[in-house]
């Protein structure tokens, strides 16, 4: 009896060094081969040319930062050009330029990060929950740990179909993905976990508007796209004549889909305009401060702070996703996108080099999360944990079940070899 409980302990100890093996091995991608030598930014390009090439029947723009200035840049196109000027769709990368549109707000003196988010609304409520909506406040909104419950995910609605204004989507969202629950409302305590809530940043979108006393649109162009030089974006009414063609996933046309939660969804913008997004996040040209008097260099650290952990590691700021640290007391900060049927948008930044990647494509509903995941680990030697979700979860699944198999195999061989031994004894 001594003998199997010594051999069920060294098998349970095994199996959780092997455990931690796994992990410790995913994260820092030690069977992950790197896109490029380090530094080496053609080579990274080339790379990400032929994974457009392999993964997308749409239409791609890529640009690579290096100390805040552009150094390699491509556009392709299965159909009509595309280039720096053309006009994306980005997905829930909207929401990281929403965050700059709150934190001006807070600048101002005219919003508190922790004050109840209902003060500063009158034409939506929050509905009765078990927990204490009084402690739904901007700083969980924007960093997803406000207790929604939503899953928000929005389809969109199709040309011909009326957008509801924004308190009717928050009361009963009409384009929720079949994915999500969709009802914006508390239902985990405040606080206390991250989730992803795409209500949250209707909420806030609302909460602007309120503010400000000006459409969403009509303020963020004013307080954010303007001063930063971004003439060409824009969440609504985009220039038909700039804006991309959309694909599905086969290369067939697909529907431009039109939203009420534009800042959380629907944001357009080119290269361009993303371009001299990324590079207002450090200093620039003729000592301009990072922020570029949009917002304050400590609003920018204060944004890129950890808000919210999942397993203990910090994966999120305020707007902002923490991708993996930067070595340098920070983190490569950055939001990616995606909506129906095949859009697909990152943007990411290390505030301490300047170095920064975009990605604005169509046709394919992961391409830009796979480069951006790359370029992060190429940049950091640490794997961001959406991209070991999304891309590498299954051989990491396929290893640890096969050292697994191995530990119990191997104990239940000992076990009875042992038994045996004493049996034939």
């Amino acid at each position: 009896m001594k003998r199997l409980f010594r051999v069920s302990l060294a098998a349970i100890v095994a199996l959780a060094l092997w455990v931690a093996f796994v992990v410790v091995g995913a994260r820092e991608g030690w069977w992950r081969p790197m896109p490029a030598a380090q530094g080496d930014m053609a080579g990274f390009m080339r790379w990400a040319q032929g994974r457009y090439a392999a993964e997308s029947r749409g239409n791609v723009a890529i640009v690579l930062l290096d100390d805040g200035e552009v150094v390699q840049t491509y556009f392709a196109s299965h159909g009509r050009a595309v280039d720096e000027a053309s006009l994306f769709q980005a997905a829930s990368l909207s929401k990281w330029l929403t965050a700059w549109g709150v934190m001006t707000l807070v600048e101002q003196g005219r919003i508190d990060l922790d004050a109840p988010v209902s003060r500063y609304l009158t034409r939506w409520r929050l509905p009765p929950s078990e927990f204490d909506n009084d402690e739904v406040t901007v700083r969980r909104l924007l960093s997803h740990t406000a207790g929604l419950t939503d899953g928000l995910g929005f389809l969109g609605l199709t040309p011909d179909q009326t957008l509801p204004s924004i308190e009717q989507e928050l009361t009963e969202p009409t384009d929720a993905m079949t994915s999500a629950d969709g009802v914006v409302r508390v239902g985990a305590r405040p606080g206390s976990t991250w989730r992803y809530s795409g209500g949250g940043y209707l909420i806030l979108q609302l909460v602007i508007e309120e503010v400000s006393g000006q459409a969403f649109n009509d303020y963020m162009r004013g307080a954010v796209f303007t001063p930063l030089g971004m003439h060409g974006s824009t969440f609504v009414d985009p220039d038909i004549d700039r804006l991309v063609e959309f694909y599905a996933a086969d290369g067939s046309s697909a529907i431009h889909y039109r939203f009420t939660a534009t800042g959380a969804a629907s944001l357009y913008t080119s290269a361009d305009d993303m371009t001299r997004f990324l590079q207002a996040h450090v200093g620039g040209p003729d000592a301009a401060p990072p922020g570029r008097s949009v917002l304050r260099p400590e609003t920018l650290e204060e944004m890129r702070a950890p808000h919210a952990y999942l397993g203990g590691m910090p994966v999120w700021g305020l707007g902002e996703t923490l991708y993996a640290p930067n070595g340098a007391g920070s983190f490569i900060v950055g939001h990616d996108g995606g909506n129906f049927p095949a859009i697909n948008t990152t943007a990411r930044i290390d505030p301490a080099t300047g170095d920064g990647v975009i990605v604005l494509a169509t046709g394919s509903p992961r391409l830009a999360s796979e480069i951006g995941g790359a370029w992060t680990y190429w940049q950091s030697g640490v794997v961001p944990l959406d991209t070991l979700a999304l891309f590498d979860l299954r051989g990491i699944l396929i290893l640890f079940a096969a050292g697994a198999l191995v530990i119990v195999v191997g104990a239940l061989g000992f076990g009875w070899f042992g038994r045996r031994r004493r049996t034939s004894s």
